[in-house]
């Protein structure tokens, strides 16, 4: 007997068109204790809950489905919601109205001056006159760009004794003939713009621009103290005004054909209240360079020129006009000018002390094209390959002299990307490392991972501090708190996939205390053995003992990364490493987190799904108790 079979389970062609209709952005305000999280200074409340509207497919994406339900086929990456926030007229908080601890007061002082000593008085002033004449200086002899107070944050330049080492940073590719700039363009008003109109483009790349219709009125009628955010969700781009009351109404939404964009950065050093420099990376390898204000746009790296792999992290160099990093998904960290055009590129093949990458040797940064080639007509500027795996995340230091990157080879790696040279890679627990970020004052690196861990690792003592388990799955992103953090006392925090934000306190004056000493306040680091604080390793002990017989003057341990020879960090064991508890865990999103930023009166956090929250911080006399973040009760 013959049976009709019954209709396939996965259709191989549906016959639908995908729909062009665009979702509009949702603005929720949530109340109930599950919407607050306590931390020692106070509860925090959620301000609102900004869900983005996830796009429809591009008409040109019809989907082939495989009637294979184990099938895999291949999708554009994404990596949930990131944010870029820019204030172009910072507004100056209430400080009284939060709930600091004793030094935060100490705290803004030293990042506005970028020092870590909270002195005042005549040194300071003596400072402070001899950068602006040695700025004055540099202008007028050189039309050279210097790095900007908001990116000297926390300088460690700046020794702990608040003796100022150097009070300029030696600028990106400084003394090529061929990088100098050609002439200072003064204010915003005066930089250059891309060429193309985005909103009038016909470009293939760009699928569909929505300006807001009242784009001019809300510039001119917006807080000018407020936040502009810059938000990624699948193939589509929006530029936000957080301080608006409507801010669920884009500014500009862009929507890219296929390509969904990854990462992206603003240049804080170019921003105006009439101008912003915004690069993206994209899956697709291109990288935009977009000026929202006049809404032009310019494609770099088009069609993978330079690279043909996605971008997975795009930073603008600190003080830098024109030059951005770029990450990419093959190992590959490319610096591109944005005013230059590309050109298919060749290798100059420059590879450190003569080892090959092809070995799968972790040590090596091979140079295929250096900085100082005076081959700089086009695109690229610089490129590194420093690994056969993706590379995840990286991050500036703040006193713009090296860099942190990591990658899914599980490792974390330090570069004095001025001199082009590697100096430590460390090792992860196990698994790979997904993000990482730098203290405000440049003496510690955050990284998190698979091995679902946030590790504190110091630079100057160049070992582990402490291994940080809270997370029930992958850690996607991890901060410090600035308006939290002093020279001796830090706040950070970490979203994963398990949906959590965790914040973490620790203490530098616990870090050495004597072994067996078993009072300690919570979220202080005092159970690290005297074994792994007093151990350096062989390379490292030669350095210092080379260092001992300089005549420079200063601390020892300051410059032990400047002047030091490669060293790979074996992994410790966890017998011989602290490990430091979360003084906050909730369960923030019923979606996997991708974004974490504090600001100065909240913090925000972004999931895969296009929620992004924003968290009053604790007010004055609200619920808050009266704890530092030494742990310690203050009267």
């Amino acid at each position: 007997m013959f049976a009709i079979p019954p209709p396939p389970r996965y259709p191989t062609n549906s016959g639908l068109v995908a729909t062009t209709l665009e979702t509009a952005n949702t603005l929720t305000f949530r109340e109930g204790a599950e919407y607050t999280f306590q931390a020692g200074e106070g509860t925090y409340i959620l301000r609102d809950d900004l869900q983005l509207a996830t796009p429809p497919p591009h008409p040109s994406e019809a989907p082939v489905v495989n009637p294979n339900p184990l099938a895999t086929s291949v999708v554009p990456p994404t990596s949930g919601v990131k944010l870029s926030l820019v204030s172009l007229n910072p507004k100056q908080v209430n400080h009284d109205l939060y709930k600091p601890h004793t030094a935060t007061s100490s705290l803004l002082r030293w990042k506005s001056l970028g020092l870590n000593s909270i002195k005042e008085g005549k040194e300071l002033k003596e400072i402070k006159e001899i950068k602006e004449t040695k700025e004055t200086k540099e202008l007028e002899r050189e039309p050279r760009v210097s790095i900007e107070t908001s990116s000297d944050i926390s300088n460690p330049a700046v020794s702990a004794n608040g003796s100022n080492r150097s009070s300029t940073v030696r600028a990106f590719g400084e003394g090529n003939a061929a990088l100098s700039p050609i002439a200072s363009r003064g204010d915003g008003l005066k930089r250059r713009k891309p060429r193309n109109n985005i909103i009038k483009s016909n470009s293939s790349f760009v699928s569909r621009v929505i300006p807001h219709e009242a784009l001019a009125r809300k510039l001119v009628e917006r807080d000018q103290g407020g936040t502009f955010a810059f938000a990624n969700i699948n193939r589509a781009f929006q530029w936000l005004d957080l301080s608006s009351s409507s801010k669920q109404d884009p500014m500009t939404k862009i929507l890219f054909t296929k390509a969904h964009m990854l990462c992206h950065d603003v240049n804080p050093l170019t921003k105006h209240p009439t101008h912003m420099d915004v690069v993206m990376g994209s899956s697709a390898s291109d990288i935009i360079w977009y000026e929202p204000m006049s809404q032009k746009y310019a494609r770099i790296n088009k069609n993978g020129i330079i690279n043909n792999s996605a971008v997975a992290k795009i930073k603008w160099i600190p003080g830098s006009e024109n030059h951005f990093l770029s990450a990419h998904m093959d190992g590959t960290l490319v610096v591109y000018d944005k005013e230059k055009e590309d050109a298919p590129f060749v290798s100059e093949e420059l590879v450190d002390e003569g080892i090959s990458i092809e070995d799968d040797d972790q040590s090596t940064l091979v140079i295929t094209k250096s900085v100082n080639s005076t081959n700089q007509k086009a695109n690229p500027v610089a490129c590194w390959k420093i690994s056969n795996q993706a590379i995840t995340d990286f991050a500036f230091s703040p006193d713009s002299k090296h860099l942190a990157v990591v990658g899914d080879d599980g490792c974390l790696r330090i570069i004095d990307y001025l001199q082009e040279r590697l100096t430590d890679i460390y090792s992860s627990y196990y698994g790979a490392f997904t993000c990482v970020c730098w203290s405000p004052d440049g003496k510690y690196v955050l990284t998190g991972g698979q091995d679902d861990l946030v590790t504190i690792w110091s630079l100057h003592e160049r070992q582990i501090i402490a291994r940080c388990p809270g997370h029930d799955s992958w850690v996607t992103a991890v901060a410090f708190d600035p308006w939290r953090c002093d020279d001796r006392n830090y706040r950070f925090g970490s979203v994963g996939e398990d949906c959590k934000l965790l914040l973490w306190d620790f203490s530098v004056g616990m870090l050495h205390r004597p072994k067996g000493a078993n009072a300690r306040a919570r979220g202080s680091i005092s159970t690290l053995s005297v074994p792994l604080l007093r151990q350096r390793t062989e390379s490292a002990s030669v350095i210092n003992r080379i260092r001992s017989d300089s005549n420079r003057t200063g601390s020892i341990q300051q410059d032990i990364v400047d002047e030091s020879e490669f060293i790979e960090h074996p992994v410790e064991p966890r017998a011989r490493t602290a490990q430091l508890p979360p003084v906050m865990s909730k369960k923030i999103d019923e979606h996997p987190l991708s974004g974490l930023a504090f600001e100065q009166d909240c913090i925000i956090t972004s999931c895969l799904e296009g929620h992004v929250r924003t968290w009053d911080r604790p007010r004055e006399g609200a619920n808050s108790s009266q704890i530092d973040l030494s742990g310690q009760q203050r009267p």
